[in-house]
Order: structure tokens, then sequence, then C-alpha cells
């Protein structure tokens, strides 16, 4: 059996090395990721779903009894986000939040340690799926880029047992980029304008290459999303998630571009209000230490109390009956599209209001209160939610309001136009559903400064007909918003700090004069050629960066390269290594006993074992310690060390945008300067370059400014490992590298 089992396994493997020969790996590889990838979405909706349907069973079926009723309301998402939140900080803390700022950063080429294993895709799944389970307003677009991503990090390690290109790690950068359009096209049924969003909200320069890759996947990652609903008779055939029946003869009049074009301008202040007011939420709570030091002790209290405030007032007899409570997002996404007009019906009293629309009906209230509450009440609820530690993200939440905004001012048309509008001769009706397409693209594309929201758009409705308006909006919209705020990514970025590189705006004519010198860090620590392990070890324990320059002499500076720290660690270990010190032993305890065996008698043996002793002892402590100094004055070998001959080298007038722009196409952490070959200075992306921009234009940082790159430090086993080294048999006393403390994590 044994045998028959590994000839089966031979005949697979081969039928997958001839399948990949033939057919090409990349193919191979986007087919399973798509495929994956529309499981994953599929099988999480269908779970969104029956937590969302189990909470509305659990208050219909308690309607006797209002205290109940309020309880079950908000109790389920209490329990759903506390787990959440719980099992993702144990499992993966870094699955928390979006994960498009942590993708943007990877690939740009920054390594962020955790992000991309198996562990934080569990966590992010079934964090996730609880989270939009609980009905909070949160979205599930952001954590989807980074489920692809997982899951395309997955596959590569798995493709990578064939052999092949996926050992490459330049190609798995271009699959995570793939990835990132999988993740917009699986979760809207929407490959276009995944693949442009990915591009918008992802990269800084986009690889063409790349381009066929993300639409491959997406599309058949879409299609095979949209063929499971078909599969499962949740739709009859395969159409837009949320179709749309707007008129196509005459969709909207000349006369109604101001309105679009007031949606655009609106949406655009609205969004950077958004960002301002998310990033204000978390600013205030760091600040406040006594709330934020009670917070780490108590981790499920803080997302169990928004949780509680949010749910309590969207509670349907209470307060939500003024906001269409009871409607989760995906409801009150179909109704706001919905071609009738409620105001002019409803001003008639001849609209009934069907299935989820009555929820917009209330008796004392029209349907303009009813939204403007809406509208404000989800506003700030979207914004506290989006900052619990779970996994979330917040395009559909501010797709929804963007939704409810066009609506209003849709419904405000109509009521102004009740006889609709005059077009020679003919009457053409206000169409409300219109105007809320426009405003969804517009305040989502302003919130994440993207224009490929219209094209989402246009997919998840699935038709064209207001191309134009909703253009119109979406580029205005993210006129203001660029001009007031960053995008919702940019501005976790910053939070978050990640070394990621920030844009270099072009208003501020100052920049131009600014240069490399200007913004260098001139105290660059180095190893010369002829350095001794002594100044080896100096540098390695007082110094955290992974790289450091190889200079020929102090006197000339000229630069021959840069070496890893890795590679120092080994040089060094192998020079003061447990083989050599038990190698120096064995002979020295050798040379002793030889020397004893010639000057003792053999009537004095209690004499001999007492010296011998005595012998061990001294060979064990002064020895070693003279050794070790003799070994420390020797000169470094340098043969058996991998030495980047061309490390990257700037010249001292290279210019800061010139400078911005090869950071960003190649990628680099940091960049040697030098003058005729002469090193004189270095320039770091975190401390160099985002620290010489703000966001009102450029400070230029001071020339002695500390160069440490923290992202691409040593890790804490490697400075133990050189604390053990050092300390055994020695009185050496080395100094430790300084511990972050409590409040440094926390501001993490």
């Amino acid at each position: 059996p044994f045998g028959h089992s590994c000839q089966m396994l031979g005949i697979v493997v081969g039928l997958c090395s001839f399948l990949i020969s033939r057919v090409g790996e990349d193919w191979i590889f986007l087919i399973l990721l798509g495929l994956v990838m529309a499981l994953v979405s599929w099988v999480m909706d269908f779970c969104i779903a029956l937590c969302l349907q189990a909470q509305k069973w659990m208050y219909g079926g308690l309607d006797s009894n209002l205290v109940l009723q309020y309880l079950a309301w908000v109790t389920y998402p209490v329990v759903l986000i506390s787990f959440s939140a719980g099992f993702t900080h144990i499992v993966a803390p870094q699955a928390a939040g979006s994960g498009i700022p942590e993708m943007k950063t990877i690939l740009r080429g920054v390594v962020l340690k955790e992000y991309l294993t198996l562990k934080t895709f569990v966590a992010k799944v079934i964090g996730l799926t609880c989270a939009l389970g609980s009905g909070m307003p949160l979205g599930k677009e952001g954590p989807f880029v980074h489920i692809a991503s997982l899951c395309a990090a997955l596959l590569s390690k798995f493709m990578s047992l064939f052999g092949g290109i996926y050992e490459n790690e330049s190609r798995n950068i271009e699959m995570l980029a793939a990835a990132c359009a999988v993740g917009v096209g699986c979760c809207f049924a929407a490959p276009i304008g995944g693949v442009l969003f990915s591009i918008e909200v992802t990269s800084t320069f986009f690889a063409v290459r790349n381009y066929w890759r993300g639409f491959f996947a997406a599309t058949f990652s879409a299609f095979i999303f949209r063929v499971l609903a078909v599969w499962n008779r949740d739709e009859e055939t395969i159409t837009a998630l949320f179709k749309t029946r707007f008129r196509l003869d005459f969709p909207f009049d000349l006369q109604e571009l101001p309105a679009f074009a007031v949606i655009g301008i609106a949406s655009g202040f609205g969004g950077a209000l958004f960002v301002y007011l998310n990033r204000l939420i978390v600013q205030f709570i760091r600040k406040q230490k006594a709330i934020n030091k009670f917070l780490m002790k108590k981790r499920l209290l803080y997302p169990a109390l928004v949780t509680l405030l949010i749910s309590t007032l969207t509670f349907p007899p209470g307060f939500g009956q003024f906001m269409a409570g009871q409607l989760t997002q995906k409801e009150s996404l179909v109704t706001l599209l919905d071609n009738r007009t409620w105001a002019k019906q409803g001003i008639a009293e001849e609209f009934e209001y069907i299935g989820h629309a009555a929820a917009w009906k209330h008796p004392q209230a029209n349907v303009f209160v009813t939204l403007v509450v809406f509208i404000v009440m989800k506003f700030w609820m979207s914004a506290l939610a989006t900052t619990i530690p779970v996994p979330c993200g917040a395009f559909m939440p501010v797709f929804v309001i963007g939704a409810a905004f066009g609506r209003l001012v849709g419904e405000s048309m109509a009521a102004w136009f009740p006889e609709g509008i005059h077009s020679d001769g003919v009457v053409y009706s206000i169409v409300p559903g219109g105007y809320a397409v426009v405003g969804a693209a517009a305040l989502s594309g302003a919130v994440t400064h993207t224009v490929s929201t219209a094209v989402i758009v246009f997919e998840l409705t699935g038709q064209i007909s207001h191309i134009l308006p909703i253009m119109i909006a979406v580029i205005l919209a993210n006129a203001v918003a660029q001009s007031l705020q960053p995008s919702i990514y940019d501005s976790i970025i910053r939070i978050k700090k990640l070394p990621y590189l920030p844009e270099l705006g072009w208003g501020h004519h100052e920049k131009y004069n600014i240069r490399v010198e200007d913004i260098m860090v001139r105290d660059v620590r180095y190893i010369t050629l002829n350095c001794t392990y002594r100044d080896l070890h100096d540098v390695l324990l007082t110094e955290r960066l992974k790289t450091l320059a190889l200079v020929e002499s102090t006197e000339s500076m000229i630069l021959l390269g840069s070496i890893e720290r890795a590679q120092l660690q080994t040089l060094l270990s192998q020079q003061l290594g447990r083989p050599r010190r038990l190698e120096y032993l064995r002979q020295q305890a050798q040379n002793e006993r030889k020397h004893m065996s010639v000057a003792s008698t053999p009537s004095s043996e209690e004499g001999n074992h007492k010296v011998n002793q005595e012998v061990r002892f001294q060979v064990s402590g002064w020895a070693i310690a003279e050794w070790e100094e003799q070994q420390l004055d020797e000169q470094v070998n340098f043969n058996n060390c991998k030495i980047d001959p061309a490390p990257f080298q700037l010249v001292e007038r290279t210019s800061l945008h010139k400078t911005h722009t090869i950071f960003s196409l190649l990628g680099l952490d940091h960049a040697y300067v030098t003058s005729i070959g002469r090193l004189i200075g270095v320039v770091s992306l975190r401390e160099a370059i985002e620290g010489s921009v703000t966001v009102k234009g450029v400070k230029v940082r001071p020339p002695l400014a500390s160069f440490r790159d923290s992202g691409t430090s040593s890790s804490d086993a490697e400075v133990t490992e050189l604390h053990k080294l050092w300390n055994r048999h020695t009185n050496l006393t080395l100094p430790r590298d300084p511990q972050p403390s409590d409040s440094d994590e926390k501001s993490q």
C-alpha cells in the first residue's frame, strides 16, 4: 500500500509539472487564486447572512416584550464584536483593521512581519465574518484586499514546492499586486473597477506587465462568485450585485447637472471630514494616557462599549425608527437605489412602502427627516466603528452614506419639480435612485481618493446611464477632498507610523532648491576593510541597522560596498564561537597536562589532583579572557563574507524630487551619498525622506540627525545571542539595546 501511494503521488506531481509547463505557471496560479477567493467570499457572505438573519429572528420573536427585545438587539452584536476583537488579538493582532495600508507598504518593498501568514489569514477571515455578522456599520472591501494577498502569499509558498519562478521574491510582489485586484473583484463582483481601484490605492508606480494578471484573476474570481450565487439559487442568472432599472432613453436632463455637481463638491467636504473625524477619535484615545492605559488592560471593553452605543441608537422601536435602524447595509443600499420617487408619491399619500422601503416611512416624520437623521448618525457611527480593533473596512459604510446623501438630493429635486422636467414637449420625472448612485460614488471616492469608484458603481448597478454625472461628481469630490485631507488609507499609515514614502506635493517652489546634502545624515556608521573584530562587535552592539557600509579606510572613505548585519554576525560568531572556544580549551588543557606530567612525581597523586583542578580553573577563567582579547585584536577576514559591491548611491547634489522618485520606483530602504566615490552621508526612507515632508511643505531635517531604521532592525534573539557570546567566561560589560517602554508599545 505504501508503494502504491508513493506511485500515485509521483503521478500527481508529474501531472502538475506537465500542466504547469504546458499552460504556464502564471495562469495556473491566477486561476487557483481566483477560485479560492471566490469560494472564501461566497462562504463568508453566506455565514454573514446567517448571522444577520439570526439577529432579526431573535428580535422578531420577542416583539411581545420590549425589554427582552432590546436586550436581544444589543447583546447579539456585542458578543460577536467582542469575540472578533478577542480572537483577532490572540491569534494575530496584525489582522485588525483594513489591511490596505499594510499592503500599500508591503508592495512598496517594506517587509512587515506576520502580515502574510496563515495565522493572520485565519484571524482575518473569522474576525471579519463575526464583525460583519454583528450588523455594525463596517465594510469588507479593505479586509478582502488583505485576505486575497494572504491567499496569494500562501499559494506562492505552496507553488514553490514544485520549484520554478515562485522562488523569486520579485515575482511574488507581482502576484500580490494581482491579488489586491482579486480582493475587490470578488467582493463586489466588479473585476474592472477592482483592478483600477487596487492600482489607485496600493501602487505609486504600476508595472504594466501586471495589468493582465489582475484583470484575468479578478474576472475569473468575480465570475465564480456570481456562479455560486446562481448555484445556491440566490439569483436566477449572473446579474449585477445591486441591479437597477433606470430608464435608458432619457436618464437625466442637462438642467440636473448642477445638482450632480453640488453632490460632488459636498461629498468632497464630507469625505475629508470623515477622514479627519476618524483620525481625531484615534488620536484622542491615544493622547488620554489614563484612558489608553485602562483600555489596554481591558482590551474587549472599548469594542463592547462602542457596539453597545451604536446598537442602542439603532434599536428600531427607539431612535432607530427615525433612521431605518432595522435595515442591514445591503438592504439600505437596495432601497436607496430604488427607481421610485418616495417624496412625490409620499406627499400625495399614494405611495405604498413595500418590503424594506417601509423602514423609511415614519408617521410623524417625512422621508427628508429620516434621510437627514440617517446620514448624520451613520456618519459619526461609521467613523467611530472603524476604530474598533477588528478586521473591518470603511468603504461600504461610506458608500451607503453617500447613497443616502444622493437620495436626499434626488428626493429634494423631485419635490421641487413634482411634475418633472420638460424637454421638447415631453415631461421626464426625476429619478432619485440615479442621484443615490452618484452620491455613493462621489463620497466613497472622496474618502479613498480614487476615481475608480465610478467604474465600481457601474458594475455594481449593471448600467452606465449616469456615466457623465458620476464622473463629474467623483472628480469634483476628489479635487475638494485631496486639498483638505489625505485618503483614509494614508491617514491610517500616518497613525500607525508605517514606513511608507508619502506623496511629495508640487505646490511649493522651495522644494526645488532642496538637495540630498540638505537632508542626508552625515554621521554614518561604517566598517573599514582593515578593521578588527573589536571594531566589529562594537558596531553590532551599538547599531541596529540591517546593512553597514564598507569603506577602504577612515582616511580615504572610499565606499567599497555594503554588508548585511547577518553576515557580520556570522563573522563574529566564527571568530569567537563555541567551536573555537572548545578547541582552545582542549589545546590549553593538553599543554598543561604535558607540563604537569613532566614536573610531577608518582608519589604526589593527591597534589596532582589539586593542581589539575587549579589548572582547569585558571584555563576557564583568565585564559579564556586573554584568548578573547587576542581574537578581538585580529583583523577581520572578509574573504568568506558576502559583500554587495554596488549598493545604491546618490551624489550630494541630487534633487529631492529625483530622490523621491527613485525611492518610490525601486522600493529603496536607504541609499548612500557619495562624493567622487567617498562616503559622506546616508539617506533613510523613514528619517531623511519622511521626516523632510510635512503636510504644508518641506521641513529640512538637522544634518546630524540620528540614522536608525527600526523597520529593518535585527531581532531581539540576535542581540540576546550576541550578549551571551560576549558574557560567557568574561568580565566584559556590554551595552544592551534599550527595550521599548509601555507607552511606546501602546502608541504603535
